[in-house]
């Protein structure tokens, strides 16, 4: 995913990012593509906790994270590591992942390797971080008792968390701790063949009456990761609103 940067910075931030980061180590300068990565930009900058929510391909996650490491990296932050929620569901049952805790974990962190990579510009930036301490991933089957403080907490994929996951996470918040999940109601993998339901709905509803909580929504039109990306989404949309079509019907079985 790309995202345009200022032509008179095209580089990187050529000061030291402080928390021990040697001044090889730069974070790319990533500004707001769409009004919703904008608002966003705006909410997370007066100290908002973000909700943000909608189509696949908006930069919900990427932009998240962009901001939550500049923010970590400034001298005299508050906060001071990045802590990344996400549910072990999965689309298919592929049985039990071998492994000890933090092997299993091993599985699902690509997808923000593959981003914090991108927004320092080298391979290693992730295991470096990582070994820092400045980031911490995890899932959310093991919180009972903690309490988060000093950090920044994104929480991906929150239409895979029920209502109870959601509440635990978010009752986990202490001092110096600012919340942003993302989430697309559409791409949930609960079924209710598991007697579990997404608890996004709900959740969404309570942090609405919250102050300290702002809501974005992310439409078709803040799609950033493809042009594909965006025509398929928009098609899917003009389907779901024409008369269903039974697929069965229209099959060709070949010989």
């Amino acid at each position: 995913m790309s995202f345009k940067q200022n032509p008179d910075q095209k580089h990187h931030q050529k000061k030291n990012l402080g928390r021990g980061i040697d001044q090889g180590f730069k974070l790319k300068r990533v500004f707001p593509m769409t009004q919703a990565q904008q608002d966003t930009q705006d909410a997370f900058l007066v100290g908002h906790n973000l909700f943000l929510y909608g189509c696949a391909g908006t930069g919900k996650t990427y932009y998240s994270l962009a901001l939550a490491y500049k923010e970590i990296l400034k001298q005299g932050s508050p906060y001071k590591r990045i802590l990344i929620f996400r549910s072990a569901v999965q689309g298919r049952e592929i049985g039990f992942l071998p492994g000890k805790q933090s092997e299993k974990l091993l599985a699902y962190e690509p997808a923000y390797q593959q981003i914090t990579n991108d927004l320092f510009s080298r391979g290693d930036a992730w295991e470096i971080l990582k070994a820092k301490g400045l980031v911490e991933f995890g899932c959310t089957s093991f919180l009972r008792g903690l309490t988060f403080t000093d950090a920044i907490v994104l929480v991906d994929e929150c239409e895979n968390l029920n209502y109870e996951e959601c509440r635990t996470l978010i009752t986990r918040s202490g001092e110096n701790c600012l919340m942003l999940w993302s989430g697309d109601i559409l791409q949930s993998d609960l079924f209710r063949h598991r007697n579990d339901y997404t608890g996004m709905p709900r959740f969404m509803d309570v942090l609405s009456r919250m102050p300290s909580y702002q809501l974005i929504e992310f439409v078709p039109d803040d799609i950033v990761r493809s042009g594909v990306v965006k025509e398929f989404i928009l098609s899917e949309i003009a389907c779901s609103q024409e008369t269903p079509i039974n697929i069965v019907d229209h099959v060709i079985i070949a010989a």
